[in-house]
């Protein structure tokens, strides 16, 4: 969001891709935590658990760079979402990804010859061109400002 330079309201998207509310199996978002979580983080987590998504969590761990000495702080999910998306393979026909990192390419190929339709939502910059191939459709962030924006007041 913040290369985007506006805010995703995560409430417009479920209703973007799926607008009967009855035909969503689950949405699923997955975010690296510190410990404690601030209060305005444990907001927004369970403001998405409300709209209907499920939040995965994990810790996020700091490794320090030796060469440069700077803090680097990561969570890394990908295994998370992996397992979330076979474990649940039976129960929908489309799989929307938002991400750019190509570890997922072998993983939406999977799903493709299990005959899901398979979307992959990123920017342009930060997608790998393995992803956008191995997806039956991309879109790009930056066209989908009108329809994903969160509007003041909400």
């Amino acid at each position: 969001q913040k290369k985007l330079g506006w805010h995703l309201d995560y409430k417009r998207i479920l209703h973007y891709f799926i607008p009967n509310p009855e035909d969503l199996y689950n949405a699923f978002y997955y975010t690296g935590v510190q410990s404690p979580t601030e209060a305005k983080e444990e907001n927004f987590l369970n403001a998405l658990t409300m709209m209907g998504y499920t939040v995965r969590r994990k810790k996020v761990k700091v490794i320090f760079d030796l060469d440069s000495g700077e803090e680097i702080r990561k969570a890394n999910l990908d295994t998370e979402m992996v397992v979330d998306m076979f474990n649940t393979v039976e129960n929908y026909q489309r799989a929307i990804i938002f991400s750019g990192d190509s570890d997922f390419e072998r993983a939406l190929e999977l799903l493709r010859t299990r005959g899901k339709e398979v979307i992959v939502v990123s920017t342009r910059g930060m997608v790998a061109i393995e992803l956008i191939n191995s997806a039956d459709r991309y879109y790009d962030l930056q066209y989908l400002r009108e329809e994903f924006e969160k509007l003041p007041g909400t």
